[in-house]
């Protein structure tokens, strides 16, 4: 079975207009390339916490695995031509790209931007395929799983830590705006709930809400027709490559962050 490797590790992995057939025989090499990259991810609750939303070191370490393999930025410039005269060029600029023999095959990660991304990757990949610059589009961002089990997985991460109030939190080294302190306290006196439950609530709600990428975002727009007819790969990062055991300072994944800034694969903002 195609992507039996990440199926088996609870990824999702949906297929969309013969990209089954055409990787099946034209890109063996390029599943298992992705299956080595995608599936060897793992994801320190620390990072998606210290990350204050953005993309955490490790989807930024996925990019680096992809790089070494191959998959590389690439530029895509079509250009209209009459008689022999440049008159129009648009570029497409998508994150990792990879020839092979047969063809090219594309792949965007969507972490956590907000979601009318998913509408620029999968109309990029569409004008690709149809001018033949690509065979394959693939998106990564995160699945159902993941999204539905965030705040479970922050909240436990505050109770292992102790964070049970403001200062708890800021002695860690998580600094909070006023506006989301106010919105815990007022989730703590409506509801009645522990300062974890509601720190946890909050910081996802703030973070990672419904209008950010995710796999229902992006399932929607395939279902709706975006992209069609370009052969895609979606693939949702599942919950269960959120890690506990590494304990990681942040201090540690601040360190991380600037050796990926110096090899380029993190951006310094």
């Amino acid at each position: 079975m195609l992507f039996e490797k990440l199926t088996e590790r609870g990824f999702q992995v949906e297929i969309h207009s013969h990209a089954r057939a055409i990787l099946t025989v034209d890109f063996p090499r390029a599943v298992e390339e992705l299956e080595e990259a995608v599936g060897g991810l793992s994801i320190p609750i620390e990072e998606i916490v210290g990350s204050g939303g953005g993309e955490t070191q490790g989807t930024q370490r996925l990019r680096r695995a992809l790089a070494v393999l191959g998959w590389t930025k690439l530029n895509f410039v079509v250009e209209k031509r009459i008689n022999g005269r440049a008159r129009e060029a648009i570029s497409h600029e998508i994150d990792h790209v990879k020839t092979f023999h047969e063809g090219v095959v594309a792949l965007e990660i969507e972490w956590n931007n907000k979601d009318p991304f998913f509408d620029r990757d999968l109309e990029n990949f569409k004008r690709l395929h149809a001018d033949g610059a690509i065979s394959v589009g693939v998106i990564v961002t995160r699945g159902t799983s993941m999204q539905e089990n965030l705040r479970a997985l922050v909240q436990r991460f505050a109770q292992d830590k102790g964070l049970m109030s403001h200062d708890a939190v800021e002695a860690f080294g998580l600094t909070r705006t006023k506006r989301q302190k106010d919105a815990v306290d007022r989730r703590v006196q409506s509801t009645g709930v522990t300062f974890e439950e509601a720190w946890a609530t909050a910081f996802v709600n703030d973070k990672f809400g419904a209008a950010t990428t995710h796999w229902a975002k992006l399932e929607d727009r395939v279902r709706r027709g975006v992209g069609n007819p370009c052969p895609l790969v979606l693939i949702g990062l599942p919950s269960a490559i959120v890690s506990f055991e590494e304990n990681l300072k942040l201090e540690d994944i601040v360190q991380e962050e600037e050796a990926l800034v110096e090899e380029g694969i993190a951006s310094e903002a």
